[in-house]
């Protein structure tokens, strides 16, 4: 595994420096709406570009990844929701095994079939245990996956799950309530998670304000990712950012 961007997520956690990830779904934008979201986040010094989605129906992947490569410095790292959501553009790759379901094919499946290409690609892989968190209304990833969501009241169940992802080598653990979540995950399932764990925390889903932002980092998340509150309110961009980079160190 190389060090770019997996260095600058260690050493930011090790710093106690919180990070923000803007989530760009390929199938809901174009030139356009990339222009302004890319000047905005920039603006907003905002620290990763994730790009994927469950589906991605459209051919627009690499011209997104470009896009954003080509305006701005922001690193860009993959989310994908399927072996085929590769793009040699990117910087890195959140490499996912679906630890909090029961799917082999998600489990480990589906990487066989991947990892010749994943590993031609050049991009930096990632391990990244995913756990995927009721958050009160169904979702495309929990309907693909075949996998039921961890029960959001259960922070016993995430935190055995995070640590045996751990310990069987993932780099980083991402637990995500998935887009449109109707409940977040609480803080204190992500205290939990976080207090039993050594390598960086991603938490996404669900997170529509600033504060809900704030109040995960201070619980122990590393990375917040919004994507579908930006998709309906742009603004948001700043707003959160500005909430994730307050947040103070030795809390």
């Amino acid at each position: 595994m190389q060090s770019g961007i997996y260095q600058s997520l260690t050493t930011r956690k090790a710093a106690q420096q919180k990070s923000f990830a803007v989530l760009v779904d390929p199938d809901k934008v174009d030139d356009a709406r990339m222009e302004t979201l890319v000047r905005m986040s920039a603006d907003a010094r905002i620290d990763y570009f994730f790009v994927g989605g469950s589906l991605v129906i459209s051919d627009y992947l690499d011209e997104c990844v470009q896009f954003i490569k080509k305006h701005s410095n922001i690193p860009v790292v993959l989310f994908p929701g399927s072996p085929s959501q590769i793009s040699k553009y990117a910087d890195a790759l959140l490499y996912l095994s679906l630890i909090s379901g029961r799917n082999p094919e998600l489990l480990i499946g589906q990487h066989v079939v991947s990892a010749p290409i994943v590993r031609q690609s050049g991009l930096e892989i990632m391990p990244t245990g995913y756990m995927v968190i009721d958050g009160g209304a169904p979702t495309t990833v929990s309907y693909i996956s075949n996998a039921n969501p961890l029960p959001a009241d259960k922070n016993e169940i995430a935190m055995c799950t995070a640590m045996a992802g751990e310990m069987l080598g993932m780099k980083l653990i991402y637990m995500d309530a998935g887009s449109g979540a109707r409940k977040p995950i609480s803080e204190s399932m992500i205290e939990k998670v976080a207090s039993c764990i050594q390598v960086p925390l991603i938490v996404g889903g669900g997170i529509v304000t600033p504060e809900k932002a704030y109040l995960n980092c201070r619980a122990g998340a590393d990375v917040i990712v919004v994507g579908n509150a930006i998709e309906k309110d742009p603004a948001l961009i700043r707003e959160i950012s500005d909430a994730v980079h307050q947040v103070p160190v030795n809390i």
